[in-house]
């Protein structure tokens, strides 16, 4: 019998998940700007961190409460406790639905060895709702000794997929701002020859091993963490749509001037650096603020 292990590597389901990730690409990209606004909202770009991440809470403490309720139903046997926990576990099948809509959201955007790990995460859930769904239809037909069977076995499968959802963010960084722990300069320090920048190419500079950003628009020149916070994708190898820069990984695209989330599937924006040109090379810090990358010259 295959662990879970021989699962996660087993070439076999590449095609299913690349077929599937392209299937919801494809769903969104047909709503045109409507779909890329409906993403950005399951994404969270407005929220500045994942909403699925949000609404997973939702259904897990639904479902802790009905398992509660379960009990106390059982030790006591008062309707009141028997009512409280079908009540949690349909609010659980609601909540549900959203992270469920929020994650598959999110997944089209993830590469492997993630991939994998974030569907079988998902199937995981799939089962516990499905486990929870027939829970509730059981004590509605008063079978409620069944009922509380199907929902401790959904609530053991929604233990295991949170466990890969664990897995997801803290070992594959799923949904993390990969830009953490990288260091900018306080002091202006040049990066670059002025010379060197062309108009309106995006160009990786560097300091101290960390890649930086730099763009030159007119008079101005904008400076940002050239790694990708959503997937740490090469910024400098994207392109310009107006005053924004597309990551060329998952579409990801930010404002130069704020670094800001224009769309997702980031959701957290990137850093932005101050910018001057002194002694004919191109100098950048850390602002103190939103006003950033003002070119000052000396």
């Amino acid at each position: 019998m295959p662990t879970t292990q021989d699962i996660i590597e087993s070439p076999k389901l590449n095609p299913l998940e690349e077929a599937l990730q392209k299937y919801v690409h494809a769903a969104y990209a047909s709503a045109g700007e409507g779909g890329q606004a409906l993403k950005n909202f399951l994404n969270g770009t407005w929220l500045g961190e994942p909403l699925h991440v949000v609404l997973t809470d939702v259904p897990i403490g639904a479902w802790t409460v009905a398992l509660v309720f379960d009990g106390l139903d059982m030790m006591s046997r008062k309707r009141e406790f028997a009512s409280a926990a079908d009540a949690s576990i349909g609010i659980g099948l609601i909540g549900a639905a959203g992270a469920a809509v929020t994650g598959i959201t999110d997944w089209q955007d993830v590469d492997p060895p993630a991939r994998r790990l974030g569907l079988i995460h998902g199937l995981l859930n799939v089962g516990a709702v499905s486990l929870f769904a027939t829970s509730l239809v059981l004590r509605k037909k008063n079978a409620r000794s069944s009922g509380r069977l199907f929902a401790a076995l959904g609530y053991a499968a929604m233990t295991v997929a949170a466990n890969l959802g664990g897995k997801l963010v803290y070992e594959h960084r799923v949904g993390v701002d990969r830009t953490k722990g990288q260091t900018f300069p306080e002091d202006f320090v040049a990066v670059m020859p002025e010379s060197n920048l062309a108009e309106e190419k995006p160009t990786r500079a560097e300091h101290n091993g960390v890649p930086i950003l730099l763009v030159r628009r007119g008079e101005r020149i904008y400076a940002l963490a050239e790694t990708c916070s959503h997937f740490s994708g090469p910024l400098a190898e994207g392109k310009l749509e107006g005053y924004s820069i597309v990551c060329p990984w998952h579409g990801s695209r930010f404002a130069l001037d704020t670094g800001e989330v224009l769309d997702g599937p980031a959701v957290h924006p990137q850093p932005c650096l101050q910018t001057r040109i002194q002694n004919g090379q191109i100098e950048v810090r850390k602002p103190n603020c939103k006003a950033a990358n003002q070119n000052t010259d000396n």
